[in-house]
């Protein structure tokens, strides 16, 4: 029993972080029907700044913190102006290769400035650990648990209330009439990119700090991160947030209880990816379009 909660508690961290990135993620398709292959490359820029910012220049961490989700906020938005904004039009396939090109090119440019080889990041989450029902929880997971869960807050609030927030619900649910309404589309998405690029980078900096270090593998949890929006539904803000606790208690409970050696835990995600593509190719959430041609 201590061994489940420990893989559960662990797992609904895990799966917290998952749903802060596909909240980006979800949050650019809505406003731009773009499907961002490049999300884990921001959650590195995020890390690595971050990591610039505290190690290398030696800024108090709180500040070196805010400093890089700003300049990753200012990254999103360059991206959408420079890379993205000129394909507006383009076949959807057009784009897609252009963001899966993006990512390269974000993942050369972080291997040109720091290297490949892994570097130890400062510790901004406590390490120790505590017990709960029996069973032993490391502080940093419950950390990242509830700065995730603070965040989501903010962006729900931020929706809801804000005069920006409302302008991106309208522009995802009918770009045209939002367009009448005399709301800027394009300004619309320039605020999804640089909320995804600070989701993604607060993503980054949770996970380098619960790793112990930065390197170009924190990238890897934005392949994760695909199959968490399709769980959730492509255009759903509750399913990113469900489908990335679902996606992490599965891979926590998969890697705690088979054989290592089989590796079941990596590949879970994408099991349950082919899974929902052939029973509920729209998600567990998503609008169900129907075209009639």
């Amino acid at each position: 029993m201590d061994r489940f909660i420990q893989l559960a508690l662990s797992g609904i961290a895990n799966g917290a972080i998952f749903a802060l990135v596909a909240l980006g993620f979800v949050l650019i398709y809505k406003s731009s029907d773009v499907i961002n292959f490049a999300q884990g490359e921001l959650l590195l820029i995020g890390a690595y700044l971050t990591y610039a910012m505290v190690e290398q220049f030696g800024l108090w961490w709180p500040a070196g913190v805010v400093l890089a989700v700003v300049l990753a906020a200012v990254a999103g938005v360059l991206i959408e102006q420079l890379v993205l904004r000129p394909m507006i039009g383009e076949p959807a396939i057009s784009v897609i290769m252009v963001t899966i090109g993006l990512s390269s090119l974000l993942r050369a440019i972080v291997g040109a400035i720091w290297g490949v080889t892994p570097r130890p990041a400062p510790q901004f989450l406590p390490t120790d650990t505590v017990t709960i029902l029996g069973a032993n929880v490391g502080v940093d997971r419950i950390w990242a648990f509830g700065l995730a869960i603070t965040l989501f807050v903010i962006l729900t609030l931020f929706f809801r209330y804000s005069r920006d927030g409302i302008a991106m619900r309208a522009v995802a649910d009918d770009q045209q009439a939002a367009l009448s309404m005399g709301i800027s589309v394009k300004k619309v998405w320039a605020v999804a990119w640089a909320i995804a690029a600070i989701t993604a980078a607060v993503g980054g900096i949770l996970l380098m700090s619960i790793f112990g270090g930065v390197s170009g593998t924190i990238a890897r949890v934005g392949l994760i991160v695909f199959p968490v929006v399709i769980l959730g539904g492509l255009d759903s803000i509750p399913g990113a947030i469900i489908g990335g606790l679902i996606i992490g208690l599965l891979q926590s409970f998969a890697g705690g209880y088979l054989p290592p050696e089989w590796g079941v835990g990596e590949v879970v995600p994408f099991i349950i990816l082919l899974f929902i593509l052939l029973v509920r190719p729209y998600g567990l959430f998503g609008q169900r379009i129907i075209e009639r041609v």
